[in-house]
C-alpha cells in the first residue's frame, strides 16, 4: 500500500514544481497508486478548503503565487526603460505582486496596454517579485466599460454612462466583485462578442455612488484613464528637491515682474514686466519680459518625475480640482512664482516697436522674485481708474506700462489677422459640496489679452531661437483646414447670406471676413461653431508646418512647463542651445521627439474630451430640476437621428430626437445639413432659432432630451396623425424597400427549410 505525502510534504512539492501540479503529477511524485488516489483527492480538497491551495482546472496552486505560465498586461516603464507587468490571474490576498519583462532580442517592441502569455520566474531581493519571458502577444486591452450597476439574481446589468452607448452588458455572478445594486462600476469586456443577445463583461473596480458630490469629475478622470494618483517614487523624488540658488543665473530679482491669473489659480508659471525701450533707435517701442519657472531644473530627463510628466502629458482641469502633470511639491510650490518668493526661472527679453513688430529678443536662465501675484479682474479694474490696494503702487511702475505695450502688440495682431473666433467659454460655479450653483459664460477682458498676446510672442521667440540654433524641438502645429471641411463652411456661409473667398490661397483674413460680416446678425454663433468645425486640430510635432489659426510661420509652446510636456521639452532645448547645464534635452529626448509629440497630442485631446464631458455631466444635474421647462436656443448641428440644439441659457446641448418630432418620416441630407419630413416638407437646417421644452436630463450621462416647441418662429405641431400606409413614414420609396426585404426574409425562410 502506498504511503500518503503529510500536507506540507505536497505543499512543499508544489512550491518546488509548478509545472508539475496536477493530481496525476502528485501521485506519480509520491508513487501514490490504486484506492490510495481517492485519499490523495481527500487531502487536496482539504488543502484547497483551507486556502493553501486553489484548483485552477486540474491543477492545483499556492493561491498566493502566480502560476509559472500566466497572463499579464503592461502598465508601466521605469526611468531606465524596463517594461513592468500586472498579473491579471492573481487571486491571492496579499498586495498584487509585481512582474519585470525581460526581453530576448528577437522579442518584437511592446508598449503599455498590451497583454501577452508570458512564463514567469519567481526572484527575491528586487522591487519585483516575478520576472517574465514572453510566449506570444495577445493585443491591447479588452474594451472598458464605466457604468451603473444593476444587481439581479444571476449576477446583473451594467448601463454605460456614456451618452451614445445604450447597449447593457451582463455580469455573470462570479464576475461582479462584490458590487452593490446602483454603484458605479468599471468593468471589461469578458470573452468575444456573442453574435446573439447581450455582450458580457467583468468588473474590474467599485467606484461607490455616482450621485455623490463631486463625484462627477472622479467619472471623467476614471472613464478616460487620467492617471490621477502619483506613485510613491515621483512624490518622493519631488519632496526630495530644494530651492535652487543664484549660481550661474542671472540675478533679476530687482525687476518688478508679476504673474497676472485666474483669481481661483493654483500655480503661477508665467510673469511679465515691460517698459519704455531706453534704445534711441527704437522711439516708442517697448521692451516685454515674460519670464517662465524654469520647471526643467527640477524635472531633469530620465528621471522619476520626468517619465510621470510625460505619461501624463499635461494638467486637466475641472470644475471642482485639478489633476497636475507635476506633484503638488513642484506645482503648487518650488516651481510656482508666488509673491516675494524667489524662484528659477527662463526669461526672455524681447524689443517691439511703436507699431508693436518684435525687432529682437534673447533668453536668460535667472533667479527672480515676483512683486505681486495679481488676478485678471483687480488689473483691469486698476487700469479702469479703480485701482485696490494691491495695484496702487504699481500702477505708474508696471500696469499702465503693459497695457501700453499691449496697445502696440494689439496693433500689430490686427495686420497680422489671427483667427478671431467669437465663442464665449462657459464657466461651471459649484458650491463647497460640490453641487452646481450658477453656470456663467468667462467675461474676456483686455487683461486677458494683455497676457495671452505677451505668451504668443514669447513662444514665437523661442522657436525662433531653436530654429536659428538648429535644435531639435516640438512645434505647436496648427495645418489649414482641408478642403471638404471649407467646403461645408462655405455652405453655412451661403445659407446666412454670407460668402467665403474661393479659388484662392485660403488666410485667416478671408475667415476673419466672413466672422465680422456675421456679427450682430441671427447667424453669429452658427458660423462661428461651423468656422471652429473647419479647423484641424492643433497637435505638437518637430517638424515646422505653422500655425494657421494664429497666422504665424514658427510656434512652440514655452510658457506653461508646469502643466504642459511641450513647454518642458521646449525648455530642455533652450538649456542646451545656450549650454546653461547638463539638464537641457538629453539624446533620448532628441530619438523620441516624434513618439514625444504624438503621446501628448492625445493626452491633450484627452483632456479636452473628459473637461468637456464633466461640464456636460454638471450642466445636465443642474437643468435636472427643470424638466418640463422651455429654452430658447439654435440648431447646433444635425445627425440622422436627430436635431442637436445649444441652449442660450447655460450654453448646454441637447438632442431632439427623431422620435420628438412625431410620427413622421425625416429625410437626413448629410450634405445640405438638413432633415426634412417626407409628409410636411418641414426642413430643420443648422443656425434655426429654437424653442424647446426639456424632457429628460441624465446626470450620469451628461445627456439631455429635448421637444421641439417652435422653429424659426413658428409652432410646432408633433405630427401624431397616422401616416400614409399605415406606417411611420409611409411613402412610395420606403415601401418599395419594405417590400423587397420582406421578399429577401422569405426566400431565406424557404431556402433553409430546403437544406
Amino acid at each position: 500500500m502506498s504511503t500518503l505525502p503529510t500536507k506540507p510534504e505536497i505543499l512543499q512539492w508544489i512550491a518546488d514544481n509548478p509545472t508539475l501540479t496536477s493530481k496525476r503529477d502528485i501521485a506519480k511524485a509520491f508513487d501514490i497508486k490504486g484506492a490510495a488516489r481517492i485519499d490523495l483527492k481527500r487531502i487536496l480538497k482539504e488543502l484547497e478548503t483551507e486556502g493553501h491551495l486553489e484548483k485552477r482546472k486540474k491543477t492545483y496552486r499556492d493561491p498566493d503565487k502566480l502560476p509559472p505560465v500566466s497572463i499579464l498586461q503592461i502598465n508601466d516603464q521605469t526611468p531606465d526603460g524596463e517594461l513592468l507587468a500586472r498579473p491579471l490571474e492573481w487571486h491571492g490576498e496579499g498586495k498584487e505582486p509585481v512582474v519585470m519583462l525581460v526581453p530576448r532580442a528577437s522579442d518584437p517592441a511592446m508598449a503599455p496596454g498590451e497583454r501577452i502569455l508570458a512564463r514567469l520566474q519567481e526572484v527575491k531581493g528586487e522591487a519585483h517579485q516575478y520576472e517574465a519571458r514572453l510566449i506570444r502577444r495577445i493585443g491591447t486591452n479588452p474594451r472598458k466599460i464605466l457604468g451603473i450597476f444593476r444587481k439581479r439574481a444571476e449576477g446583473g446589468r451594467i448601463m454605460p454612462i456614456d451618452k451614445g452607448d445604450g447597449k447593457e452588458w451582463v455580469v455573470a455572478a462570479g464576475a461582479t466583485a462584490g458590487a452593490k445594486d446602483g454603484e458605479l462600476v468599471e468593468a471589461e469586456q469578458a470573452g468575444p462578442k456573442d453574435r446573439i443577445g447581450l455582450p458580457r463583461a467583468r468588473i474590474l473596480d467599485r467606484l461607490g455612488d455616482p450621485s455623490a458630490p463631486k463625484a462627477v469629475s472622479l467619472i471623467a478622470i476614471h472613464q478616460h484613464g487620467i492617471p490621477d494618483e502619483f506613485p510613491d517614487d515621483v512624490i518622493a523624488e519631488a519632496d526630495a528637491k530644494k530651492p535652487a540658488g543664484l549660481k550661474g543665473r542671472e540675478d533679476m530679482r530687482d525687476m518688478p515682474l508679476l504673474t497676472i491669473d485666474p483669481a481661483d489659480a493654483r500655480d503661477h508659471d508665467d510673469a511679465v514686466w515691460a517698459h519704455e525701450d531706453d534704445d534711441p533707435k527704437n522711439e516708442g517701442g517697448y521692451v516685454i519680459w515674460v519670464a517662465i519657472a524654469d520647471v526643467a531644473h527640477y524635472v531633469t530627463s530620465g528621471s522619476a518625475l520626468d517619465a510621470e510628466a510625460r505619461k501624463r502629458g499635461n494638467s486637466s482641469y475641472f470644475p471642482d480640482r485639478v489633476v497636475p502633470m507635476l506633484p503638488d511639491r513642484l506645482s503648487g510650490d518650488l516651481c510656482s512664482l508666488h509673491e516675494g518668493v524667489p524662484r528659477v526661472c527662463i526669461a526672455v527679453r524681447m524689443q517691439i516697436n511703436a507699431h508693436g513688430d518684435k525687432i529682437g529678443h534673447h533668453f536668460v536662465r535667472g533667479l527672480m522674485r515676483s512683486a505681486a501675484s495679481l488676478n485678471y479682474k483687480e488689473v483691469q479694474q486698476a487700469r479702469d481708474g479703480a485701482p485696490n490696494d494691491k495695484c496702487t503702487p504699481l500702477m505708474d511702475s508696471v500696469i499702465n506700462p503693459l497695457y501700453d505695450a499691449h496697445a502696440a502688440l494689439t496693433e500689430a495682431r490686427k495686420r497680422r489677422q489671427p483667427l478671431d473666433l467669437d465663442l464665449p467659454e462657459r464657466k461651471v460655479v459649484l458650491s463647497d459640496e460640490g453641487k452646481v450653483v450658477s453656470v456663467n459664460f468667462s467675461e474676456r477682458l483686455d487683461a486677458h489679452r494683455l497676457i495671452e498676446d505677451m505668451m504668443v510672442l514669447a513662444n514665437v521667440a523661442a522657436a525662433e531661437t531653436l530654429i536659428a540654433k538648429k535644435s531639435a524641438l516640438l512645434f505647436r502645429v496648427h495645418e489649414e483646414p482641408p478642403p471638404e471641411k471649407l467646403d461645408t463652411l462655405r455652405d453655412v456661409a451661403e445659407a446666412a447670406g454670407l460668402t467665403l473667398a474661393k479659388g484662392q490661397v485660403l488666410k485667416t483674413s478671408h475667415i476673419n471676413q466672413l466672422l465680422k460680416g456675421a456679427v450682430g446678425t441671427d447667424h453669429a454663433e452658427t458660423v462661428n461653431l461651423a468656422t471652429l468645425r473647419a479647423m484641424t486640430q492643433a497637435y505638437y510635432a518637430p517638424a515646422n508646418f505653422g500655425h494657421f489659426g494664429l497666422a504665424l510661420q514658427s510656434y512652440a509652446h514655452f510658457t506653461s512647463p508646469i502643466r504642459r510636456y511641450a513647454d518642458l521639452i521646449v525648455h530642455r532645448a533652450l538649456i542646451s542651445a545656450h549650454a546653461w547645464g547638463n539638464d537641457g534635452l538629453s539624446r533620448e529626448d532628441e530619438e523620441r521627439l516624434q513618439g514625444t509629440g504624438e503621446h501628448i497630442s492625445e493626452t491633450e485631446r484627452r483632456s479636452m474630451t473628459a473637461e468637456r464631458d464633466t461640464n456636460d455631466r454638471y450642466l445636465a444635474a443642474f437643468l435636472s430640476e427643470r424638466i418640463g421647462d422651455e429654452f430658447t436656443g439654435r440648431i447646433s448641428g444635425i445627425a440622422k437621428f436627430g436635431a442637436f440644439v445649444r441652449l442660450d441659457e447655460t450654453g448646454a446641448d441637447g438632442l431632439i430626437p427623431m422620435r420628438a418630432l412625431g410620427r413622421e418620416y425625416f429625410r437626413f441630407d448629410r450634405d445640405a445639413g438638413t432633415l426634412m419630413g417626407e409628409d410636411t416638407g418641414l426642413t430643420i437646417s443648422l443656425g434655426q432659432r429654437v424653442i424647446v421644452r426639456l424632457a429628460e436630463a441624465a446626470p450620469v450621462t451628461g445627456g439631455l432630451a429635448l421637444d421641439l416647441v417652435r422653429l424659426d418662429g413658428e409652432n410646432i405641431t408633433p405630427n401624431t396623425s397616422k401616416p400614409r400606409g399605415g406606417r411611420r413614414g409611409s411613402g412610395p420609396k420606403r415601401k418599395l424597400a419594405r417590400d423587397k426585404k420582406k421578399t429577401a426574409r422569405v426566400k431565406r425562410k424557404v431556402s433553409r427549410k430546403r437544406r
